[in-house]
Formats: C-alpha cells, sequence, structure tokens
C-alpha cells in the first residue's frame, strides 16, 4: 500500500529513457566518432540531465499531464470517496493557550487542555492489556453505537482485557453525559473538535493514556470509520518478539511529500512544516503503540511546532526522540482500502477503511457471526 505503482503513461517514459540510455551507453546513437573525447563528454552530459530530470519537479509535471488520474495533492494511499471533502483553511484558528515562559510551541501540547468528561478509575478497576482510543465527533453518536455493537463490545479476548474509548473536543451536540451515564465510554476535553485540531486531539489521547491508564500494555488509535479485526491484532501483539516498550506499528508511509496545494485536505504551509518531505510514520487510521510512548509523546511534543496532519506530527515527535515505527509482522493485515467485501480477506485483516457504521456491521455480522469457515 506504500508504494503506487506508474501509470501505463509512465511506465512507457521509463521504458523509453532506459532504451535510450542503453543506446548512448552501447555507441549505438550519433555523434562525432572521430573526437573520442566528445564521445565520452557527451554521453556523460546526457546521462546527468536524464538523472536530473527523472528527479526534478519537470518529472512530477509530465506525470501530472500524460496521467489524469494522479494527482500532485493526492494522498499517498487509495482513499474512500467520502474522505475527499476539501477544507476552508480560511476560517481555520487555532487553539491558542496562555503558556508559561519559554514555550514556544503549544497548540498541540496536550497538558494545554483539561478532561470536562471522564471515564473515572476504569483502568485501575480492569487493568486492560490493550486499550483502544477512538477520536470521532461528538455528533457522530451512530458510529460509536456501531463500534459498541462490533469490535468495540469485545472485554476479554484470548484472556486479555479489553477496553475501547471515544475520545471527544467541544461542539454543539446531544448530550454527551447522558450517554456517558449509560455506556461509560466518553472522554471529553476543551478543543474544539474539527478536522484541522486532530493533532491536538491524537496528544490529547496520549495525555489520557499516560495519566490515566499506565498500566495498560498496548493502545491503539483507531479511527471511528474502521473495521478492525481485534482477534487478530490481539494474536499480533503476543508473538515473539514484539517488544513491550518503544513499540509502534501500522501502515508505514516512507518519504511521503508535503502537500503545498491550497486546494488540498491534506495543506501544510512552509511556514508550519518546512521540509519538504515527512519522516517515517504509520498511517492515521490506526496504529499501535506500547503504553510507555504516549507519555513521551507528550512530553516531546512541547518542543516540536505543530502541525495538522496528525499521524506525521507523531512520526516527527518518534524521530525527535530518537525512535520510530517498525513494519508490523505482516504488513497486509493493515489495509487502508478495500474495493469489495470478501469474507476470507476480512477474517485475516486487522484493519480497513469503511464507508459507514452500517457497512460495519454488516461486514462484521458477516465476519464474526455467520456460520461456517470464512475461507
Amino acid at each position: 500500500m506504500e508504494d503506487r505503482k506508474g501509470s501505463p503513461s509512465e511506465n512507457g517514459l521509463k521504458r523509453r529513457l532506459c532504451v535510450f540510455c542503453r543506446r548512448l551507453l552501447s555507441g549505438h546513437l550519433h555523434y562525432p566518432r572521430k573526437k573520442t573525447w566528445f564521445k565520452y563528454l557527451f554521453r556523460l552530459c546526457v546521462t546527468l540531465l536524464i538523472c536530473y530530470i527523472w528527479k526534478s519537479p519537470l518529472y512530477q509535471h509530465y506525470r501530472l499531464l500524460v496521467n489524469h488520474n494522479y494527482r500532485i495533492d493526492a494522498p499517498p494511499y487509495r482513499v474512500h470517496p467520502k474522505h475527499k471533502a476539501k477544507l476552508d483553511y480560511n476560517i481555520f484558528r487555532p487553539n491558542v493557550v496562555p503558556l508559561a515562559a519559554g514555550t514556544q510551541y503549544h497548540q498541540a501540547y496536550a497538558r494545554n487542555y483539561h478532561f470536562i468528561l471522564d471515564v473515572g478509575d476504569v483502568c485501575e478497576t480492569r487493568m486492560p492489556f490493550l486499550v483502544l482510543m477512538v477520536p470521532v465527533e461528538p455528533n457522530n453518536v451512530e458510529a460509536r453505537d456501531a463500534i459498541r455493537s462490533t469490535w468495540g463490545k469485545e472485554k476479554v479476548i484470548q484472556g486479555k482485557k479489553m477496553l475501547t474509548l471515544f475520545m471527544l473536543g467541544l461542539a454543539e451536540g446531544p448530550d454527551l453525559r447522558q450517554e456517558n451515564e449509560m455506556y461509560g465510554d466518553l472522554i471529553q476535553s476543551n478543543f474544539k473538535d474539527t478536522y484541522l485540531n486532530l493533532t491536538i486531539k491524537t496528544m490529547v489521547i496520549m495525555e489520557w493514556l499516560a495519566t490515566r491508564c499506565p498500566g495498560a500494555a498496548y493502545a491503539m488509535k483507531v479511527d471511528s470509520d474502521m473495521f478492525l479485526n481485534v482477534d487478530n491484532l490481539v494474536l499480533m501483539l503476543q508473538k515473539p518478539g514484539i517488544p513491550r516498550t518503544g513499540y509502534l506499528t501500522g501502515m508505514l508511509m516512507r518519504d511521503q511529500p508535503v502537500h503545498r496545494s491550497k486546494g488540498s485536505k491534506w495543506y501544510v504551509s512552509e511556514e508550519m512544516y518546512p521540509d519538504p518531505y515527512y519522516p517515517l510514520y504509520t498511517l492515521g487510521m490506526g496504529y499501535v503503540l506500547s503504553n510507555d510512548l504516549p507519555r513521551k509523546l507528550v512530553d516531546i511534543s512541547k518542543s516540536i511546532k505543530p502541525f495538522n496532519i496528525e499521524d506525521a506530527y507523531v512520526g516527527m515527535c518518534m524521530k525527535k526522540l530518537g525512535l520510530g515505527p517498525v513494519s508490523p509482522p505482516d504488513p497486509s493485515q493493515f489495509r487502508a482500502f478495500n474495493t469489495k467485501f470478501d469474507r476470507c480477506r476480512y477474517s485475516k485483516i486487522i484493519t480497513s477503511i469503511l464507508a459507514s457504521p452500517k457497512e460495519l456491521i454488516s461486514f462484521w455480522m458477516k465476519v464474526k457471526m455467520q456460520p461456517g469457515s470464512p475461507c
């Protein structure tokens, strides 16, 4: 999922360039044959020119022209159509909280916020092996109910205690206190719940894990629109060699370019993040971490300028800590998108993005409740 294969037109360009290089190096191109020094100089110059074009922005513009399905501002993986909405960055105003002297960056520093709705000492009484933290919009009751009736209802898997909680910010909506009295699984903090504040939301999740649930072995940040096969996740975490500290895994994203087009949902200005590429990070749809990391991530975030791509920001924090995400034992289990339901495939994966809460319930019933072997 990390690498995008080229289009037929792009592959054709590569083949033509390769043929050109072979002919050039084999001496089959025409040049003044009596001047040997000119021959080798000409070969060197053309070869360097090809290498420059191959890595330069010109090549990217060529790809854009010959392949209408490729977009410079497209995400590095296939995205469900419901995630392709554009945002109005002109109305974005980051949360500004007064800080102690000497603090340079602050918007995403979790300790600038406080919890206005919490779940009490649930971790002390249950001591979970794995905590599933789900960022979700306050108004999205349908998504929470779908998770509660599917992968979020699991309390014990293979003898390991599970805990599923929802993280919310501030927004007008239903009475969350009444919902929390009924289910006891809502955590709310006093930041504005918007897409552009997902980095804040993620770091507040880390703060909750560090201060309210330090005894858990592992945690997972998992989006509310995901199919999560928790059985496979617990099996993965119990495999020999899985670290208990400094561990972050999921779908790895390498050498991902920063989107500079203001029309892109993933736009980040040079002021917010000056480098052209992000560090190695795990895709935000669902990543797993050992529970020693949340405190370290919160602490280091105080010195790292925030930007609005939350998963890449976590990758930046890991880099600053001298750590990095690692590939899961079976990378194919972390899937960003499936075009067609297949019971056998879904019985083997850990994550996959879905289109709606109804689809989650439907797929879950087919994978987990339908009799007979899925394969």
